[in-house]
């Protein structure tokens, strides 16, 4: 590119040559793949995140086991994540065993008595068919019985997609699985051979940052189960008391579903109502509304304060990333909002404090 100034005129001429033109073109194209490329294997890239945070999650059990392990394996990270991984498994093979014959046998019930909910609710005599008719609910409950009544009857039909989307969820936790343990394997081989690539006057800062960032990572995930635990701790006593059943199977539930933060909650909320509505409707409705109830207070109160403190962000902060994060992409968008934001603190005080700005 050239640039001519006449002092005289005051025009500017401006000339490019071909090859910036096609250096133009090119990098444009370029970037068009990579968009298209990543657009192409999202999901992909989300199991392999998904991997990622689960590796981070296991990598301090995993160092203390293999530095547990006696002889000369001392300190194998495949032994150590083999018995992790089989910890792991028996853990949930326990808690399947344990929830698979009632969940059929209510799934059975379900089906069996639903057309006498559906009369019971069309019955203005009934408790509900008074709330409906007093409230106008008419249409909705009857758009609501005309679905439930073909969904059992094309129950058979569905079976199929249930099937395929089972097959496709469990093919992908299959590989996440597979992911987290090559990268728990093989993490310490790659942290040498990237101290290698970069050079020796910047190696101790490289170190600093990653140990900072996978700080703030552990933090989020250790905050996550300790908020997790919390909820189906404090839940617990609400199902005992109004003799809900499968307190443990629930309770196991409560704290798999409070892992996932912000609408976490609401998804064991859901569940646990269902439950209790087999019991009674007095239950499910009390249930909901201490669900309810607790998961404002965390989400407010409690989450912000706990991921602060275990991040090193101020509440708003963690707010503020949690709201980015879920319109991002969803559940997964807010799953990783935190540690981001964390990671990008990190980086940022890093750049201020090299300017000498702090």
């Amino acid at each position: 590119m050239k640039i001519n100034q006449s002092d005289e005129s005051s025009e500017i001429n401006i000339s490019v040559n071909f090859r910036t033109y096609i250096k133009i073109a090119v990098l444009t194209i370029i970037t068009l793949l990579i968009i298209a490329a990543i657009h192409k294997s999202i999901h992909a890239l989300e199991l392999i995140l998904a991997a990622f945070f689960l590796a981070v999650a296991l990598n301090s059990p995993v160092q203390w086991i293999s530095n547990k392990i006696p002889g000369r394996k001392k300190g194998s990270r495949a032994i150590a994540t083999s018995i992790s991984y089989l910890i792991v498994i028996i853990i949930l093979s326990s808690f399947i065993s344990y929830i698979s014959p009632p969940l059929i046998k209510q799934t059975q019930n379900l089906i069996s008595t639903a057309p006498t909910l559906i009369n019971d609710v069309h019955n203005t005599r009934n408790p509900i068919g008074g709330f409906i008719r007093k409230y106008n609910l008419e249409k909705q409950v009857s758009a609501f019985s005309t679905q439930l009544e073909n969904r059992l009857q094309n129950s058979t039909s569905s079976a199929f997609s249930t099937i395929s989307n089972f097959s496709s969820s469990l093919f992908s936790t299959i590989t996440v699985l597979v992911i987290t343990f090559m990268m728990l394997v093989e993490s310490p081989k790659w942290l040498k051979l990237v101290k290698r690539l970069v050079p020796n006057q910047n190696t101790n800062k490289l170190e600093s940052l990653a140990n900072q960032m996978y700080g703030v990572v552990r933090g989020f995930v250790n905050g996550q189960v300790i908020l997790a635990l919390l909820a189906a701790i404090l839940i617990l006593p609400a199902l005992l008391i109004l003799h809900i059943g499968y307190p443990a199977a629930l309770f196991f539930i409560i704290f798999i579903c409070g892992l996932i933060p912000m609408v976490g909650h609401t998804i064991g909320a859901i569940i646990v109502t269902i439950v209790a509505l087999f019991h009674s409707t007095s239950a499910a409705i009390i249930i909901l509304i201490y669900y309810i109830l607790y998961q404002q207070i965390e989400n407010y109160l409690i989450q912000p304060k706990i991921q602060a403190n275990t991040t090193n962000l101020s509440p708003l902060l963690v707010f503020i990333a949690l709201i980015i994060g879920l319109s991002f992409d969803g559940i997964l968008g807010g799953l990783v909002a935190i540690p981001i934001a964390g990671c990008c603190k990190v980086l940022i005080i890093d750049f201020l404090q090299s300017r000498k700005i702090l």
